[in-house]
């Protein structure tokens, strides 16, 4: 087996990567939980006639789901919306400007 370097650089990066996959699954969790706590009370709370398809249980669930899928997106396609490597051009594009 490997000997790993904790000061490695592809180590640091892999150690942020899984923070990042932790820190989603984490979110997504607590979106679920959170959004099945809200959906009950809303369900126990309606009036006789009443039925909970309506915009106003959703709305919350739909706008957290559309943040949770834009982190996703973020955590394991890092490069589909700025591109790969892009932190390192950007840098690399500063650096230059500032010679």
């Amino acid at each position: 087996m490997e000997n790993i370097d904790e000061n490695d650089i592809r180590y640091k990066e892999a150690e942020r990567r899984v923070k990042k996959i932790k820190n989603f699954y984490v979110l997504t969790f607590i979106y679920f939980a959170v959004n099945a706590f809200i959906l009950f009370l809303n369900y126990r709370e309606l009036h006789e006639g009443e039925t909970i398809w309506h915009l106003k249980y959703f709305s919350l669930p739909i706008f957290w789901g559309i943040g949770v899928i834009g982190y996703g997106m973020s955590v394991f396609l890092p490069g589909f919306i700025l591109g790969n490597k892009w932190e390192e051009r950007k840098i690399k594009e500063l650096m230059e400007k500032e010679k």
